[in-house]
């Protein structure tokens, strides 16, 4: 079988100097290279800890699939006449501004604020680069699946995390946008794991 998305050298190269654009960004805005404790691990699963966002992995992994499944999806819908390697990098484009906003001081507040993240400082630059090819990932795997089994694999992340750590894309969205505090209670009576 043929993989579907075929990325011209353009494309490649139009990604990496985004990729790279995005790095040298989170280091003007003084990010930390790696977690603070000095090391970099591959999995770090405790989400209330000052090393959760540090790291190459974590429970927010599969959200940043997710993305990957959602930006190919609106991609073939919106820009149908592009070639899928530029449709990438825009999709490129739009997790790296992502990535800027989300450690910017008003997001980082906003989630100290409104969700369980009370901690919560940022992603260091490994963790949120991982957060790009994690997403590209997720691009790939849409690419290559049937849109009914990309839905069913979205799906079960979302009711995993949701179910292990009280927490997911959706209740991410939704207590970053219009905080309810009933979530909250629920989200904090969880084990972090």
């Amino acid at each position: 079988m043929e993989w579907p998305l075929r990325v011209s050298k353009f494309s490649a190269l139009i990604a990496l100097l985004l990729f790279t654009l995005l790095v040298a960004i989170l280091f003007a805005m003084d990010r930390p290279p790696i977690c603070a404790c000095g090391e970099i691990k591959l999995w770090h699963g405790i989400v209330q800890s000052s090393e959760n966002s540090q790291h190459i992995a974590d429970w927010y992994t599969p959200s940043h699939i997710i993305h990957g499944f959602i930006f190919f999806g609106l991609g073939r819908l919106l820009l149908r006449k592009w070639p899928l390697g530029l449709s990438l990098c825009a999709a490129i484009f739009v997790e790296g501004a992502w990535e800027i906003l989300e450690n910017s001081p008003v997001i980082i507040y906003r989630y100290r604020e409104m969700t369980i993240s009370y901690g919560y400082s940022g992603d260091s630059i490994i963790n949120s680069s991982f957060d790009m090819a994690w997403m590209i990932m997720g691009f790939f795997l849409a690419s290559r699946l049937p849109w009914k089994a990309t839905l069913a694999l979205a799906l079960l992340f979302e009711a995993f995390t949701g179910w292990l750590i009280r927490d997911n894309l959706t209740l991410n969205i939704l207590m970053l946008v219009a905080p309810i505090e009933a979530v909250k209670n629920w989200q904090s009576e969880g084990s972090g794991y």
